[in-house]
């Protein structure tokens, strides 16, 4: 594998929830476009592949375990990243869970507790450690994974929607934060994806869903892409949604 004329050739990229669906797809396409990838996730034999899968094609990357609810954890992933590549340039905040449907007052308090903790204060920790590694390299990227559910709720995921609330202010909050430094961040909301969190015996890639068609992980690569590549000027504090094939 060359990096030469790739989109994201002498980038570094770290790429949380990266052993499986959007995560994975997420790394080895910046890999495949020139990126130093760590993928970062809490099973190990998931990350290892997806590395593997990686040096294999003549590419580069890392596979940390990781889990984005403990700071200490993230702040070693991180930490790993740019010992081993030299720095990091691009965090895709992907990690998360999607606990079953449960109402408020049947809901279980520590699983509610462990979804904001992974959804939202992840996110958090994820940004805290990379920050200051993103501006020593005088700038770099964000990208959150969000959901629509964070903008309309549904009976049954308060948890889930909360966090993903959230997540979308959070991305606004610290992309003016950052703005000055050259840094973008931005969230990226697929829709449904079909992934072990998201999946079932009627989600196909022709499965309509409350006007969205489901995708295959591949589907969020295009626009993961353009997130990653877009120029230190470019966009900030935007979310950006994946439109129907026939929309």
């Amino acid at each position: 594998m060359t990096n030469a004329g790739k989109a994201l050739a002498g980038k570094v990229a770290l790429v949380t929830g990266g052993g499986r669906g959007i995560g994975r797809a997420i790394a080895m396409a910046y890999a495949q476009s020139g990126a130093a990838v760590c993928c970062a996730a809490r099973t190990r034999a998931e990350i290892e592949a997806v590395a593997g899968e990686i040096e294999a094609a003549g590419g580069q990357a890392l596979a940390v375990t990781t889990d984005v609810a403990d700071l200490l954890s993230v702040q070693r992933a991180v930490a790993a990243t740019v010992a081993r590549f030299g720095g990091l340039d691009i965090v895709v905040i992907n990690a998360g869970v999607s606990p079953q449907k449960s109402s408020v007052a049947e809901s279980d308090p520590t699983v509610w507790s462990q979804t904001i903790a992974i959804n939202l204060t992840g996110a958090y920790y994820c940004a805290k450690a990379a920050v200051p590694h993103l501006k020593a390299r005088g700038g770099g990227k964000i990208i959150t994974i969000g959901s629509g559910m964070g903008r309309r709720g549904a009976p049954g995921a308060s948890a889930y929607s909360v966090s993903k609330a959230g997540l979308w202010m959070f991305t606004r909050v610290l992309a003016q934060e950052l703005r000055a430094d050259g840094i973008s961040v931005n969230e990226l909301t697929p829709g449904p994806v079909i992934t072990a969190m998201n999946s079932g015996p009627h989600a196909d890639s022709s499965t309509i869903f409350d006007g969205e068609w489901f995708k295959q992980p591949d589907d969020v690569v295009p626009l993961a892409l353009f997130l990653a590549s877009a120029p230190d000027i470019g966009p900030t504090a935007q979310s950006y949604s994946l439109m129907r094939r026939d929309g």
